[in-house]
């Protein structure tokens, strides 16, 4: 979808805004469910990398120490609990500016890929870059859907990380798709950026020829130690704005409320579902910051009418579109 109908749709009251998502979402996905995600951090902190809003930053002072990789059999536990407390996709994420093939690490990662595979849930992972053969390697050990956001828009990308470019976010995109795993690419709202911002990112994400299979709209949580340990933020409605818009642009997408639920009622949340989120990040801890507990989450949902969705860890990612570029084009 172009900057420029996004921008029409942001300018919309926000009912009708809402109205609009609401219809999108409908046509594609008419039940209510939503997908209960688990994230874990299976290497925490020591990341080369300066993202300016991450605690996981070797390069920041933010009271979280470098850790090894996970024990394996520490990693299956907490993912046998996640299955055991409803969750349908495991999400794995370990602090590293990349991986590659033929290295310790990244084997001892696919052997982690095969056997969380085996106990029925989506398996998804996010290791930072990826190359061709490192893709591949990743879905023929089971990974379902690979995660990398590219955070905001191609303007503002070098404002807030300066050790990569937005191409490169750009091109582990494309090794994922052109291995056959889904996408899940969203960003981050509050790092500083404005509306357009927003919008550009949304333009780029439904680009994508396949578009993503999930997009996560995450709200900053700020880090003291980090360079934005002072934002301010951004306004609830405007994250259900993103939302919605969101839903229109990437239609068959589950869009994921991610990181900042704590700073939301139950009745806000209530509205995001309605503009279009289908999918939370379900348990206590996401990565290093808090989240809303698994019980809280269930009742919500049934004060809503909304069921879990059932995992599907065998689905096809989407396909590309022929009669579409194969590259988005943000220049």
């Amino acid at each position: 979808m172009q900057f420029a109908e996004l921008k029409e749709l942001h300018s919309l009251p926000f009912f009708d805004l809402l109205k609009k998502a609401r219809s999108v979402h409908e046509a594609n996905w008419p039940e209510n469910e939503v997908q209960l995600c688990t994230l874990l951090s299976i290497k925490t902190g020591g990341c080369s990398e300066d993202c300016s809003y991450c605690a996981q930053s070797a390069r920041y002072t933010t009271g979280v120490d470098a850790e090894r990789l996970m024990e394996k059999c520490d990693i299956m536990k907490r993912a046998e609990a996640a299955r055991e407390n409803g969750s349908t996709r495991f999400c794995m994420g370990a602090a590293w500016k990349g991986v590659r093939d033929g290295t310790k690490r990244f084997d001892e990662v696919l052997d982690i890929v095969r056997s969380v595979s085996e106990l029925g849930m989506e398996v998804c992972t996010t290791l930072g870059e990826l190359g061709e053969v490192e893709a591949k390697k990743l879905k023929e050990a089971g990974v379902t859907a690979y995660n990398h956001n590219i955070d905001t828009s191609p303007e503002h990308y070098e404002n807030i990380v300066s050790t990569h470019t937005f191409q490169d976010r750009l091109n582990t995109v494309r090794h994922v798709q052109n291995a056959g795993m889904s996408v899940c690419c969203g960003g981050i709202l509050g790092l500083g950026e404005n509306v357009d911002d927003r919008l550009k990112m949304l333009e780029v994400i439904s680009e994508f020829n396949p578009q993503p299979e999930s997009v996560p709209i995450n709200s900053l949580v700020p880090i003291p130690g980090t360079p934005m340990a002072e934002s301010g933020g951004v306004d609830n409605f405007e994250v259900v704005r993103t939302i919605a818009l969101a839903r229109i642009a990437v239609p068959k997408a589950k869009v994921r409320l991610s990181a900042g639920r704590t700073r939301m009622g139950d009745e806000m949340q209530a509205l995001c579902f309605f503009a279009g989120a289908n999918s939370i990040f379900y348990g206590d801890k996401l990565l290093t910051t808090s989240n809303p507990q698994s019980e809280a989450d269930l009742a919500l949902m049934e004060k809503l009418g909304l069921r879990p969705q059932k995992p599907n860890p065998a689905q096809a990612a989407p396909k590309v579109d022929a009669e579409r570029p194969l590259e988005p084009s943000y220049q």
